[in-house]
């Protein structure tokens, strides 16, 4: 046996391979950056502040990660690339130094029915295994406790070719599957009341059908009316059982109508496929109103919500059916599988505690595997996310976040910074964007955008530590250590919002009155239970005006100017002025370049090669027909009033020939949230999500209702931005109006005039009011966590 001897040969004074330590870009012009060049250094906590549109998601996501990206997916072949995302390489003169990147952001998770916790993660994919082997009786493969898979079976004959003579044989077939036959693995079923649907005490010739779009003469009423199946002139409580079937649920039928063929189908199936089958927030409002008013959504009876068959339901261990397990809350389901000995499953379990144990630790305990994914925040969708990367191998990765604290408790912060120490202490580069200083604090390196937003910022302000930020002279050093005081005088309420056995979710039948004519702020660790009380028992409908985190709809034509309605006014203007016609002036109508079809770009498809977007030469990018451009409205031509910025247009519409008030009171509303900077014409998907978050915030100011319900309106909002929003929040409340707002800030909860404190933990250690009162009240009695983090902050 030979031993090898290790040679006292010295190494070099360092490797060559270990000079590739930073991150570098060079000249980066992607959205507002202003050729911004950059060194990051790896391995480290990189974070990334600024005021909201400063550039900051520009130079993340839209340069480092989105370059990292395109280069991983040129490593695939052309046949795979065919299959993937087409990817532009972003507008940059040098990026060097680049590791793997994995987003984690605050895309909210799909909202299909069908999509839980459970099934966006991997632990349902194990429960049903680990449920498949040990489940007594045995029903059958994971599958078969699959609620995403219906049960089929079928036989028949089938021909095959056999020693060159085709043979008949019988063949059968059966698929064991999870899914309850009653909804299709919903978990609810939707009623429809028929009362609203038409007036039984009318004729189809006298308006029967209620249904919005089945006006008198329309093609709607004329396919009932002249089908044949029903009686026109016959009230429809007098149809016979015949009639009333061929009318409400006739199966689709091909027939010709006044000589066109058309489509006969019973009402109810048609208006379920025009109507229930589509996303309610894309809905025109009348047809919402409608839908909202006919349909009613019930927990399915077959399987009691839990999606699954009665044979899923009944194969248990240990006395808990799959069912049980995910309704159960993550943090007693983690218990439970260790409590489990069985060395068949041994990996498996291993596996399974791992992943159920990360959710406990990234502070998602209190959720259950069979909650709906669309009903998670944008901070609970992020945090599950980071649910896979937490027992990850992979180092020397770059792992990019998107604001983790958003909807974190204070309580909260300081797990979520561990979280991130520790991916960075695996030898991971961490890139995150924030604006809390929670999180800027345990940053290693700074890199602070600005100085201003949208045009005005773009830049790097400052790189460096925490203590040079705070003497940099920057918004974000300078605002680093505000702190809002305690007001030395509340508001008293006038009324109160009576909230009575609420039990939504977690809530333990709450009982709390919420104040009428004040600022009232609730507030509580995530999970406690906050927007189950706001958003399950404050009535929505007339007089509330609810503003809650689902993320704007708009695609690249979208822009704040289509968005808030502030064209419609415009174009009318412009058509007035001008006596032609106000689709003129609109790029998605008659107005349109008839070259980029009012685009602006041109979007040339290279295959399995990223496609290419070049400027619209016949337009120069403006996006409207030459032609157009020649009618003016005070002295400037739709394209010239596009590209203005809302502090802008708010001057030119203001007075003068231009003067315009509908125009002029949406452009107002802009300004108030701190979009004076926004160009009316920007598309919508270059906005960031605090940017969005206020575009919204300013488009429902303008409803009419006496009672505003803001979800954590500070989300994306920078340091210097929170006064502004304060302000704003005392106006909607001076003017008479009643806000109450969900939220963390601690800013927003000492400006309170009242305190709702819900916990005192999550899950079901939540669901309870613990503190009601001022917040000069809870700073002194220090009786909750949320009590304790609001003395410290405001120095009490």
């Amino acid at each position: 046996m030979s031993t090898a001897t290790k040679g006292n040969t010295a190494s070099p004074e360092s490797h060559l391979a270990d000079s590739h330590d930073l991150i570098r870009v060079h000249g980066a012009r992607v959205n507002n950056l202003a050729d911004v060049s950059i060194e990051i250094p790896k391995r480290r906590l990189t974070v990334f502040t600024g005021v909201s549109g400063s550039g900051k998601s520009s130079l993340v996501f839209g340069t480092i990660a989105a370059e990292s990206q395109r280069l991983i997916n040129e490593t695939y072949s052309a046949f795979v690339q065919g299959f993937m995302p087409t990817l532009a390489r972003p507008d940059v003169d040098v990026l060097e130094g680049l590791t793997t990147a994995i987003i984690v952001d605050q895309q909210r998770m799909g909202a299909d029915p069908r999509s839980t916790v459970g099934t966006a993660t991997d632990a349902n994919a194990m429960l049903r295994i680990l449920f498949s082997r040990l489940g007594k009786p045995h029903i059958g493969s994971s599958q078969a406790f699959s609620f995403n898979v219906a049960s089929i079976s079928g036989a028949g004959a089938v021909t095959v070719e056999k020693h060159g003579e085709k043979v008949r044989e019988r063949r059968s077939f059966s698929i064991t599957g999870g899914m309850c036959p009653r909804c299709e693995g919903r978990g609810s079923v939707t009623d429809i009341d028929l009362a609203q649907l038409y007036d039984d005490s009318k004729s189809l010739n006298e308006g029967a059908i209620t249904v919005p779009g089945y006006t008198a003469g329309g093609w709607n009423l004329r396919l009932y009316r002249e089908s044949g199946f029903v009686d026109p002139d016959k009230p429809i409580r007098k149809y016979t059982k015949k009639e009333l079937h061929d009318f409400l649920r006739h199966e689709p039928t091909r027939m010709k109508i006044a000589g066109i063929n058309m489509t006969y189908e019973g009402l109810i199936p048609r208006i379920e496929r025009s109507m229930l089958a589509k996303d309610k927030e894309g809905m025109q409002p009348h047809i919402r109103a409608f839908v909202e008013r006919a349909v009613t959504f019930t927990t399915c009876p077959d399987c009691d919500g839990t999606r699954l068959s009665e044979a899923a339901r009944s194969s248990k261990i240990e006395g808990i059916s799959i069912a049980d397990a995910c309704a159960m809350q993550i943090s007693d389901l983690a218990a439970w599988v260790r409590g489990l000995d069985e060395p068949s499953v041994a990996p498996l379990l291993t596996t399974l505690r791992g992943t159920l144990d990360s959710f406990v630790e990234i502070g998602l305990g209190y959720l259950s595997l069979d909650r709906p994914a669309g009903t998670l925040s944008g901070g609970e969708a992020q945090r599950v996310k980071m649910v896979g990367h937490l027992g990850s191998s992979l180092t020397d990765v770059t792992y990019v976040f998107d604001e983790p604290t958003t909807g974190l408790h204070p309580h909260d912060i300081q797990r979520m910074n561990e979280l991130l120490l520790r991916l960075r202490d695996k030898g991971n580069t961490v890139l995150v964007v924030e604006h809390k200083p929670e999180t800027i604090v345990i940053a290693d390196h700074i890199v602070d955008l600005g100085p201003g937003a949208g045009s005005a910022g773009g830049t790097v302000c400052f790189e460096g530590t925490v203590d040079g930020l705070r003497g940099s002279g920057t918004i974000t050093g300078r605002h680093f250590d505000d702190r809002a005081a305690l007001k030395p005088k509340v508001r008293k309420g006038k009324g109160a919002l009576e909230i009575r056995g609420a039990t939504t979710h977690n809530l333990r039948a709450v009982d709390v009155d919420i104040p009428l004519g004040v600022l009232c702020v609730v507030t509580g660790v995530a999970g406690s239970g906050k927007s189950s009380l706001v958003h399950g028992s404050v009535p929505g409908g007339a007089g509330v005006v609810s503003v809650d985190q689902s993320p704007i709809r708009g695609s690249r034509r979208s822009n704040p100017a289509t968005y808030t309605g502030l064209l419609e006014p415009i174009r009318k203007a412009f058509a007035k002025a001008n006596g032609v016609k106000p689709a003129l002036f609109s790029a998605n109508s008659e107005g349109a370049c008839p070259t980029c079809n009012g685009a602006g770009v041109i979007y040339t498809d290279l295959a399995m090669m990223a496609g290419v977007a070049t400027m619209c030469e016949e337009c120069e990018g403006k996006r409207f027909q030459a032609a157009v451009l020649d009618y003016h409205f005070g002295g400037r031509d739709i394209s010239e009033v596009l590209a203005m910025s809302v502090d802008e247009a708010a001057g030119f519409f203001g007075a003068g020939e231009a003067r315009l008030p509908a125009a002029h009171a949406i452009v107002a509303r802009l300004a108030d949230v701190g979009l004076g900077y926004l160009r009316l014409g920007q598309p919508l998907t270059t906005l960031s999500g605090g940017e969005r978050q206020r575009l919204k915030l300013a488009t429902h100011m303008g409803d009419k209702g006496g009672v505003y319900v803001l979800d954590e309106p500070t989300t994306g909002l920078h340091l210097a931005d929170v006064e502004q929003l304060l302000g704003l929040l005392d106006r909607l409340v001076d003017s008479g109006k009643s806000v109450i707002v969900v939220e963390h800030h601690q800013a927003v909860m000492a400006h309170a005039d009242w305190i709702i404190d819900l916990g005192p933990g999550a899950g079901h250690d939540g669901g309870r009011i613990v503190f009601e009162g001022t917040p000069a009240d809870l700073v002194a009695a220090r009786s909750t966590l949320t009590g304790e983090h609001l003395a410290a902050y405001v120095g009490a």
